[in-house]
């Protein structure tokens, strides 16, 4: 009941956080993968070539995010909402023009920047700064719009790329973007201040301060939690990517492949909601270092699975890790780092979180190249997973010490 309560009385709020992370999905791996194999053939790219221009344009848009992300400090999320979607609907229109390979990584590079970079970034600080007690609760219901993308938008672009050309497919996409554009301004027309801009509302990190980005990069704790940061991005990203080479691989069909994605999603907003639920009861630090682990037992899984109904298993757990890492690393910025710079905090995060989905095609690309298939490629990035999970416990057990009194 309390709960319900929460959703009627922030519905606009929360609408707008669902719908920015929605839209997002655009320039997300799980949906510009879909038209890999269209890709490939029309610009004659291998594996290695897809995966090295989809590397070169992803990096681009993760430095670019070192300052790009720094803007969510500045300027209302309605001012910035509408620029950033102008930019992500014209990147998927520019997306079914493209004739050459350096039209396509400037587009690859602005889907990427506006999709997964700004998008996400305005919907972490904005749910981050709007809500503070609630904050868990908050994260974990914007984050549905992660788990409607993907659990949708497979599904329906797969049917309809059986009829329609892929450009076609692309030129779509910007439409519904533009049609979305419109609702946003209507929900945040009374936005609430950001508390860059409003000091009584902000919290503070650890030992009572409100730490800066060059702060965040001098502090031990940062670089204890890169994997957990680089993993999901880089590996999951991955696997997203190389979906199509994965179902081959397997001996699977594609369509029966993306058919399993609404279940990881439910799975995934069982999780989300739940961590919400932890985060505002038990607080974050418990859950951030077991985050990882969930990963590398999908991987471990998938690796394995010689039946479609083993896939699906995997997918489930992979849910798992999704919904506790979208909400726990949100919230953890925020409470260990304070408020006051968040956005600017949150910018070298998502630059390091872009980087990371950047490697990761790249790498298993060429991997693929050299006859190292997706699944045996697997294993040793589940090891990755576990490590990172014992190095972010030993680093949050050190500091946690230093958190104000009931926070986190």
């Amino acid at each position: 009941m309390v709960y319900l309560r929460f959703l009627i009385d922030n519905r606009l709020f929360l609408l707008a956080g669902f719908l920015l992370t929605f839209t997002s999905s655009f320039g997300q791996t799980y949906f510009i993968s879909l038209f890999a194999g269209e890709i490939k053939h029309a610009f004659a790219l291998a594996d290695g070539g897809w995966g090295g221009i989809y590397t070169i344009a992803t990096t681009l848009s993760a430095i670019t995010m070192i300052w790009a992300g720094t803007l969510t400090d500045k300027f209302r999320v309605r001012q910035l909402s509408l620029a950033v979607m102008v930019l992500l609907a014209a990147a998927c229109i520019a997306m079914s023009l493209a004739k050459s390979a350096v039209i396509l990584v400037a587009v690859i590079f602005a889907l990427r920047l506006m999709g997964q970079g700004m998008m996400s970034q305005l919907a972490a600080v904005a749910m981050s700064r709007w809500f503070v007690a609630s904050r868990g609760r908050a994260i974990s219901l914007s984050a549905m719009g992660f788990a409607a993308g993907q659990a949708v938008l497979p599904i329906v672009f797969v049917a309809l790329l059986v009829t329609f050309d892929w450009r076609l497919l692309w030129l779509l996409a910007g439409v519904c973007i533009i049609a979305t554009i419109p609702i946003m301004q209507r929900l945040l027309r009374q936005e609430r201040t950001p508390q860059s801009m409003a000091d009584d509302t902000q919290s503070t990190g650890m030992l009572g301060r409100h730490w800066s980005r060059a702060d965040l990069l001098r502090h031990p704790l940062f670089y204890t939690l890169i994997p957990v940061v680089v993993g999901p991005a880089a590996w999951g990203t991955a696997l997203f990517f190389q979906q199509v080479h994965l179902t081959e691989v397997k001996g699977w069909s594609l369509g029966a492949y993306v058919a399993l994605f609404p279940l990881s999603t439910l799975c995934s907003v069982a999780f989300t909601f739940a961590t919400g639920w932890a985060v505002d009861r038990i607080g974050v630090k418990w859950i951030v270092p077991f985050q990882l682990i969930p990963f590398g037992i999908a991987f471990l899984v998938l690796a394995a699975a010689d039946t479609i109904w083993m896939a699906g298993v995997g997918l489930v757990i992979f849910g798992a890790g999704q919904g506790v890492q979208g909400t726990a690393t949100t919230a953890f910025w925020a409470a260990f780092y304070g408020t006051r710079h968040l956005g600017a905090i949150k910018a070298a995060v998502a630059a390091l979180m872009v980087f990371g989905s950047a490697i990761g095609p790249g790498v298993s690309g060429v991997l693929i190249d050299f006859g190292v298939d997706f699944p045996d490629q697997m294993i040793p990035m589940a090891a990755f997973y576990f490590g990172g999970a014992v190095l972010a416990g030993f680093g949050v057990l050190r500091y946690q010490r230093d958190l104000p009194t009931g926070a986190a």
